[in-house]
């Protein structure tokens, strides 16, 4: 028997072709998954970043009426800045993390400023960041939760194999990592 002959026999045998077909599959199913996971975090993404687009307005108008709470303000900026520049995710749970607990700090001083809690523009911005807070949260969880589906994927057996051969890594969940920051803020 011959090296084509060989290999002619291999090639045209049913489990040789089952399994081709389910490495395919799983590969599709990894790539859909993953993309999935990118999608979702892009959507998290964006709605970061509208919250950091709000951030200077509400500060503009807080220091107008809180003129002595300069400490809180300057908090809330670096908070602001340190989100904005984090690149990894475990960064970026920790930045958005803190930011919303310098963002609920500036809520609660609001409570101090009668004239500031009246203001049309401060209760409109304060009204879009709560709607923006819940869109992140929500966001949040659809990419956990694809996190979660690709990851099964990569630690399950016999996907596992195949993630593996295909390098595929597991992804990182969007949490928050300080327990303080994990308190829901009094007002919002």
């Amino acid at each position: 028997m011959s090296v084509i002959d060989i290999l002619i026999t291999i090639i045209s045998t049913p489990i040789v072709w089952i399994v081709v077909i389910y490495i395919i599959h799983v590969y599709n199913k990894l790539v859909k998954s993953r993309n999935i996971k990118t999608e979702a975090w892009s959507g998290v993404d964006v709605q970061l970043k509208k919250r950091h687009d709000l951030v200077p307005n509400l500060i503009n108008i807080v220091k107008t009426y809180a003129a002595y709470e300069s400490d809180l303000i300057e908090k809330v900026t670096l908070a602001r800045s340190s989100a904005m520049e984090a690149k990894m995710i475990n960064e970026k749970s920790s930045g958005e993390g803190l930011l919303g607990l310098q963002l609920g700090n500036l809520m609660v001083l609001v409570e101090d400023y009668p004239d500031l809690k009246a203001n049309d523009n401060f209760l409109d911005l304060q009204e879009n960041l709560a709607d923006i807070e819940d869109t992140i949260q929500h966001a949040r969880r659809y990419y956990n939760g694809s996190v979660r589906d690709l990851n099964n994927l990569i630690e399950k057996i016999p996907s596992n194999i195949v993630a593996r051969l295909f390098r595929f890594k597991k992804a990182e969940f969007f949490e928050i990592q300080d327990t303080q920051e994990r308190k829901v803020p009094k007002s919002y």
